[in-house]
Formats: C-alpha cells, sequence, structure tokens
C-alpha cells in the first residue's frame, strides 16, 4: 500500500474519530485528537524571515504561525467567532456537548488532501439533534441541520493526525413548503424540525 494513501487513510480516521468524541460527549477523546502547544511543527514562518526582515511585520508572523501562543489551534462554530488556544477549543466543545441531549453526524461529500504533514479534509455534517425527552418519555424534538466544515489536520512527531484547526459553516437550504402557513422565508439555515 502506498504512503499516500496510508496517508489518507490514517487522516479519514482521525476525522471520523472527531465526529463520533462528540457524538458520545467524550471530552477526553476529543481533547486527545487536538493538538497541544508545540505538536503543530515550525512552520516556514516560525523559522524565520526568508527576505529582508524589514519587510515582516512581528505581528503578522505571529498570526500565521502555526506554533503561535495559543498553541495554533483553533475552531470556527457555525455563529460563533473564531476561538483560539487548546483551553478556548476545548471549552466550546464541552458547552456544545453538555447542552446537546443527541446529536448524530452522517459525513457526505467528504474529501481529502495531504500535502507533507499537512492534511485538509472537507466535509458536509449532516447534523441530527434533539432535545430531552418528553414527560412521556417519547423522544424530545430532532432538529436536522447542514453544515460545511473544513478540518486541518497536522501530523505529529509521533505519526499521529492531530486536529490543528475546525471550521464549520451553516448551509442555506432552500425549502419547499407549499403549506408554510407562518410566511416564514423560504430559505433557513439547515435547522429545520425534523418530523418522525
Amino acid at each position: 500500500m502506498s504512503s499516500a494513501r496510508t496517508d489518507i487513510e490514517a487522516v479519514e480516521a482521525a476525522n471520523t474519530a472527531l465526529y463520533e468524541a462528540v457524538e458520545r460527549g467524550d471530552l477526553e477523546a476529543l481533547s486527545a485528537l487536538w493538538l497541544e502547544e508545540g505538536e503543530a511543527g515550525e512552520s516556514p514562518a516560525a523559522a524565520g524571515p526568508t527576505d529582508t526582515a524589514d519587510t515582516t511585520d512581528t505581528a503578522d508572523t505571529e498570526s500565521t504561525d502555526g506554533a503561535g501562543s495559543h498553541g495554533g489551534v483553533s475552531v470556527v462554530h457555525p455563529g460563533w467567532p473564531v476561538l483560539t488556544g487548546r483551553g478556548e477549543v476545548l471549552h466550546s466543545y464541552a458547552l456544545i456537548m453538555a447542552n446537546t441531549e443527541y446529536v448524530q453526524f452522517f459525513l457526505t461529500d467528504t474529501e481529502i488532501s495531504v500535502l507533507g504533514d499537512t492534511a485538509l479534509v472537507s466535509c458536509t455534517e449532516n447534523i441530527l439533534s434533539g432535545g430531552p425527552a418528553e414527560e412521556d418519555g417519547s423522544a424530545g424534538p430532532l432538529v436536522g441541520g447542514l453544515v460545511v466544515a473544513t478540518n486541518v489536520f497536522r501530523r505529529t512527531g509521533e505519526n499521529e493526525w492531530k486536529l490543528w484547526s475546525h471550521h464549520g459553516s451553516p448551509v442555506l437550504v432552500e425549502r419547499d413548503d407549499e403549506d408554510d402557513e407562518d410566511g416564514e422565508d423560504e430559505t433557513d439555515l439547515g435547522q429545520g424540525d425534523i418530523d418522525i
């Protein structure tokens, strides 16, 4: 089996593990999937400028440096600002998991590219989530949504693929509801109710 094929399979397994950890609400497993400070490796910007030093702005170097003071990891959840650093990233997932009774991801349109020690995964997250069970014990309300996600992974010194960045953007969905009684816009953010 070729090395490139093996890398793609390893990245795919790491990407799947991310979503499975969120589905289980397993913050410890999720934490193990994210790069720790210093694991991002040294980017060309961190190695120092190759051109003249007076054209390189220190702030630009820090913001593009994968091993910056915040550990280089970042996340953008739909509707959230950019969060940087392991503490903020993992706290955001803890909040999501604590406030979501049920979530399941069906990944489609997955594409994986590997270039050296960096991998890019793009996919569509078809999300099914729900609230607490009803008083009579029946399933609570379920909501479906679509998010287009980009996950960036870095290979560590231990040859593991760890998450460097996750960015999720909601997908506008055209609804064809002829019986729309509220007269609401026919476009939503992929967060419509699902009837079971």
